[in-house]
């Protein structure tokens, strides 16, 4: 996809400059698996997720929001509803009114698993958020438009059965990195996607994309095998596909991308603005491609300000 651009008990020195050695081996390693666009057994994700601590938070797995492979999503919990729900307390203490996120990942729209970024949901239920990690249908078996159908089926089921894992649907939010911004984008900002379901963009609080390649002539790089051999960017990219009441967006770019550039969010925040639709931008310091996520992680927090930058926005939005 190039183009598209603590208590806590403290470490000792020795320990904190080991543990940052092994951080940035990973951070290495991801950008690496990043670049080349493989989706590896033993991959940094891997490492990452096994550095990560839960912190307490639940998960429900595999839970089924389609009918084909891959439609499917893991529920990722806050401790203190983890709490409430073991005690077997009543309703008011298992508030049906937590915030919630629908994570999407990416991966040149051929990789990755929802498994790969449990460090995301975990992340994001650590600060009080029931966040739905999500599978799509991949190509270049399934190209264009199918990924963003599921994306947008997702979403739909997760706000239609949100009571279910007591969160309130009319705070729910959406966020995609890489590939999955662009899902995520693509799916909210053009009404046609959520409307089998019943939705309008405009139920939805707020969409964050983060490094998101929403403008860019797919048929010149490698990821063409995730689109409609005869199909032009005119006729899939989503700065040029808003229809529909919209949301309000937050758009990021890491500093440092070289996988996806930062002309993506340009054009993509000027053809939201352009429409009427309200957008904040951001860039995260320092980040490449592959630690704008990854600094999501528990351990990797010091690496940029992403999730800091999220959660700010989240909590203005859906607060």
């Amino acid at each position: 996809m190039k183009g598209m651009n603590g208590a806590e008990k403290k470490l000792s020195l020795n320990d904190k400059t080991r543990a940052r050695n092994l951080v940035t081996a990973a951070i290495a390693i991801g950008g690496m698996v990043l670049a080349s666009q493989q989706a590896q057994a033993l991959s940094a994700l891997s490492v990452v997720n096994s550095l990560s601590s839960s912190g307490g938070v639940g998960v429900s797995k595999n839970i089924l929001y389609g009918d084909e492979p891959l439609q499917d999503l893991d529920m990722y919990y806050p401790k203190p509803l983890v709490q409430a729900m073991q005690s077997q307390q009543n309703q008011k203490n298992s508030s049906n009114d937590y915030p919630m996120v629908v994570f999407v990942y990416g991966g040149s729209w051929e990789n990755g698993s929802k498994e790969d970024y449990a460090f995301v949901g975990q992340s994001f239920a650590q600060a009080g958020y029931v966040t739905a990690v999500i599978n799509y249908r991949k190509a270049p078996e399934h190209v264009y438009p199918d990924y963003v159908q599921d994306t947008a089926q997702a979403i739909a089921w997760s706000y239609d059965n949100a009571a279910r894992f007591h969160a309130n649907p009319q705070r729910l939010a959406v966020v995609g990195h890489s590939a999955g911004a662009f899902n995520a984008v693509a799916a909210v900002s053009n009404e046609a996607f959520l409307a089998p379901y019943g939705m309008k963009p405009s139920d939805i609080r707020a969409v964050v994309g983060i490094a998101g390649p929403y403008s860019y002539d797919f048929r010149k790089f490698s990821s063409a095998t995730a689109f409609p051999k005869d199909a032009t960017p005119d006729e899939i990219m989503p700065d040029r596909r808003i229809k529909g009441q919209q949301p309000p967006y937050l758009l990021l770019t890491a500093e440092n991308d070289k996988i996806v550039y930062a002309q993506n969010t340009i054009n993509m925040t000027q053809a939201l603005q352009d429409y009427g639709a309200s957008v904040e931008t951001g860039v995260i310091k320092g980040a490449s491609h592959a630690t704008s996520i990854g600094a999501m992680a528990s351990p990797l927090r010091w690496i940029n300000d992403v999730r800091a930058q999220v959660l700010q926005y989240l909590d203005k939005t859906l607060n």
